[in-house]
């Protein structure tokens, strides 16, 4: 049975117009319907009694409050939770459907070990001295910098064990995946400074300049994005969205500015040569500019003219002028960047000229614009116990900067540059750029452990796979993150029993750290991550217990902010898309799909449109002008230098000319009948670009051609 799409038009306008929904009073989202859905392996509750509990979603950075609705003491429903901080009781489509992965047929069960070409069980007693077993060796070798860890992310107290393992070990590869966190912290090094970070006040700005974000779109913390974007009309607020494609955020802005693939840094430059030219500029907040203003405001004049800028993204310099002057001349203006979600594929030129925009207005640490502070630092870690081989190990240069560096040198190296990895939260082989080639650096690592609770694409790849609770089944601490104005802390809590033999993969640390013994084992004195985790939170333990979260920062930072201008001054060049072909392939995303380590859930994959996602093939946005004679829903190949797939086309108006879309999210290839071998990873068609001088995969697209299948 397949749900009627229009049965969810209310949370279609809710990321449309940018309302978060919860709570949920569509008819599939009570109790009886969501767990009478053709699912079978989601099991019926009984009658019984009904409470509440509260925990955080940690589906996505969101890190959104959640209301879980029980019978019986088994879950039956999530809602948003009413007054948490970050999202005050709304939820999005993801965070509804949350419940169904603690069923998912792709999840594991029990420890694996890999035999050959298949999985076998195995205990965790067996697992833990395999893993601890292969760890010693390595070290034992004087090798210890050839551990690895990829994570999702570097906040939290799990993520902080795993970086306190490494340490002790003797290694300094250590790794997150691509995020909009990351990014954040990127660029407020590059222009302020290192141990910062940078939060947007879309809740009060007036004119919000958004170079491509997915304002309603899941950029962010989906959520609190959604309700500020939808009382913008009541505080008469002004939002212009810059994107090549006429996306739900640009359809509900007040004005669309299409804009050539891979330019979005060009306007921001030749917005800010405006304002210079123009004498818009904050002279209070340029006082704070170090690093060669005077080189900044000649190269600017010089190479970002109105004119130039023009011809080089497609945007009128009339447009160019006027866009400069509204922006200027706002209250509480706020340029936000990060494409899409702001986790995939970025530039710092593009995320350094996009924030030049708001250092020149001076909107730095004031209500309605842009907040530039310090890290959270809320855990509080005992000192480590290191021995000669951890320092000496620690002291070794880390094996490229990030983790699409990583792969290429293992890929390049005739000898293992990597002898173990581990992979917790992540899933690259699906979520990075140029799959193949990250299979390929998989296949030659001799020991990948992951700690993944489904048997998703990487976790295929694995030798030991030792499994970790859902976030419905575990404590743990989950801050707030992605640009959000205030910092919370939330407390997700384990409203259900677990379902499966895993476990909590602070846990799976600890028993690691102490099957290795030593000084190793003397920095892990807790006895359980529960344990651990009232102890390094203690500052903040009894407000996360009783509360269920605690707000570490909120306001308005206080003090001047220094701008060093010395990166965007040298003018980095701007990154092509690889490949010759007259077109470009870029990726959209789709709130209604997730990209990142967990992939979608079934009842939310029922919900994409049609023009997404047609039976088991992917459907791709192109101009009529493009098409060149190609009929509406008629099948095309699409090529790049990457490869070739076979997809739909949906004429769209509302895409650039000369600009393919396709959605990300789709084509999975692990065992879930449900969810996977439905449309294309278009990760499979794009290759990394990497930028000169910061070292990021830059990739906006990759130039491809149409023809007839």
């Amino acid at each position: 049975m397949k749900v009627d799409r229009r049965s969810f038009l209310g949370l279609g306008l809710g990321a449309v117009a940018g309302i978060a929904v919860s709570p949920v009073g569509l008819k599939l989202t009570d109790d009886s319907s969501i767990w009478t859905q053709n699912w079978p392996w989601t099991p019926v509750p009984v009658d019984g009694e009904v409470t509440y509990e509260s925990s955080v979603c940690s589906l996505c950075p969101g890190s959104c409050g959640i209301s879980v609705r029980k019978i019986d003491n088994r879950p039956v429903k999530i809602e948003g939770l009413a007054e948490y901080p970050v999202n005050d009781g709304g939820a999005c489509l993801h965070g509804i459907a949350g419940l169904q992965y603690l069923y998912d047929p792709a999840r594991v069960k029990t420890p694996l070990k890999k035999n050959g070409d298949k999985f076998e069980p195995i205990s965790w007693e067996d697992a833990i001295s395999i893993v601890s077993g292969k760890l010693a060796d390595i070290r034992n070798s004087g090798s210890p910098e050839k551990l690895a860890c990829i994570a999702d992310k570097e906040q939290g107290s799990v993520s902080a064990l795993f970086q306190r393992l490494l340490k002790t070990f003797g290694s300094p590869n250590f790794y997150t995946m691509p995020s909009l966190d990351a990014y954040l912290e990127l660029t407020a090094a590059a222009l302020h400074g290192e141990g910062q970070t940078i939060a947007f006040d879309l809740e009060n700005s007036d004119f919000v300049l958004s170079f491509g974000a997915g304002i309603i779109e899941g950029w962010g913390s989906p959520v609190n994005c959604f309700k500020a974007n939808a009382s913008r009309k009541d505080r008469q607020a002004k939002l212009y969205q810059i994107e090549p494609r006429l996306s739900n955020t640009a359809a509900n802005a007040d004005k669309w500015i299409p804009i050539k693939p891979g330019t979005e840094a060009d306007l921001a430059l030749g917005l800010c040569a405006v304002i210079l030219k123009n004498n818009l500029f904050n002279t209070m907040a340029t006082s704070n500019f170090k690093g060669g203003v005077n080189k900044l405001a000649a190269m600017l004049q010089k190479e970002y003219a109105p004119s130039k800028v023009a011809e080089i993204t497609g945007v009128k310099a009339s447009d160019i002028e006027k866009i400069a002057a509204l922006f200027a001349k706002a209250q509480m203006p706020v340029a936000v960047f990060g494409k899409g979600r702001g986790d995939g594929a970025q530039s710092l030129k593009e995320l350094a000229a996009v924030h030049t925009l708001n250092c020149l207005v001076g909107n730095i640490n004031k209500k309605g614009g842009v907040f530039v502070q310090p890290k959270n630092q809320y855990l509080k870690f005992p000192d480590e116990s290191m021995d000669s081989v951890a320092d000496q190990g620690i002291a070794k240069a880390k094996t490229g900067r990030y983790v699409n560096q990583l792969f290429e040198e293992v890929n390049a190296s005739a000898k293992p540059v990597v002898e173990a990895l581990f992979v917790y939260n992540a899933n690259p082989c699906y979520s990075l750029h140029d799959r193949n080639s990250v299979q390929q650096a998989f296949g030659k690592i001799p020991f990948v452990v992951s700690f993944s609770s489904f048997l998703d694409e990487t976790a295929k790849e694995a030798d030991i796979i030792l499994p970790s609770h859902t976030f419905i089944e575990r404590l743990e601490d989950v801050p707030s993150g992605a640009g959000l104005a205030m910092t919370v802390v939330g407390l997700t809590k384990p409203v259900a029993k677990p379902v499966f033999d895993t476990k909590n993969p602070g846990d799976s640390i600890l028993l690691i750290a102490k099957a290795l013994e030593g000084s190793i084992a003397e920095s892990f004195e807790w006895e359980t991550y529960d344990e651990c985790l009232e102890s390094v939170t203690s500052d903040l333990w009894d407000s996360l217990s009783e509360s269920g979260y605690a707000v570490i920062t909120e306001g308005i930072p206080e003090g001047s902010v220094t701008v060093n201008v010395s990166f965007i001054a040298d003018n980095p060049a701007t990154v092509q898309a690889q490949g010759d072909y007259e077109l470009t392939l870029m990726a959209i995303d789709n709130m209604r799909l997730v990209t990142g380590a967990t992939a979608v859930s079934p009842f939310a994959i029922k919900t994409v449109s049609d023009t997404v996602l047609s039976g088991t093939d992917s459907v791709v946005d192109i101009n009529p002008l493009t098409a060149k004679g190609l009929k509406d829903k008629s099948f095309v190949t699409l090529t790049t230098p990457m490869g070739s797939a076979r997809v739909m086309v949906n004429l769209n108006e509302g895409i650039m000319p000369g600009v393919i879309g396709m959605v990300e999210g789709l084509g999975h290839t692990f065992d879930n009948k449900y969810v996977s071998n439905k449309g294309v990873n278009v990760n499979d068609l794009i290759g990394p670009v990497i930028e000169s001088g910061s070292g990021l995969d830059a990739a906006f697209g990759i130039k491809a051609k149409i023809s007839k299948a």
